[in-house]
């Protein structure tokens, strides 16, 4: 499974920035796939995660009300659509995927496979 995540860039505090990630797997209504990140010096955390087939969809505290995830599955594509970005929303970003929908979604370790990443600056 290869992933490929798109999106990413340079936005002023308060901007916008769509993230997207194309998965090569087969489609699987019960996979989960989201997003997380690594700042300069801090720990990977977790952003945002949905399965696939619909009924999930979770986000970090930091970033309620602000990112949305979402899916289009003929594209085989998710999305993580991020407004009212912050300087500290700056990481690099990555896409995941776990083959199964899990309640341990925050966790880094529970996903099989990542895409290479993806840089948010949020500078003025």
């Amino acid at each position: 499974v290869q992933l490929q995540a798109s999106g990413g860039g340079l936005a002023q505090p308060g901007g916008s920035l769509r993230l997207s990630c194309t998965t090569s797997a087969s489609t699987n209504n019960d996979r989960a796939m989201g997003w997380f990140r690594q700042a300069p010096g801090k720990e990977r955390e977790f952003v945002a995660a949905l399965r696939w087939g619909g009924g999930r969809t979770v986000y970090a505290d930091s970033v309620k009300g602000r990112f949305t995830i979402s899916r289009d599955n003929a594209k085989n594509t998710v999305y993580l659509q991020m407004n009212s970005l912050k300087p500290e929303d700056t990481a690099v970003y990555y896409c995941v995927q776990r083959t199964r929908w899990t309640i341990a979604f925050a966790r880094s370790d529970e996903y099989d496979y990542w895409g290479r990443g993806t840089q948010v600056t949020v500078s003025s």
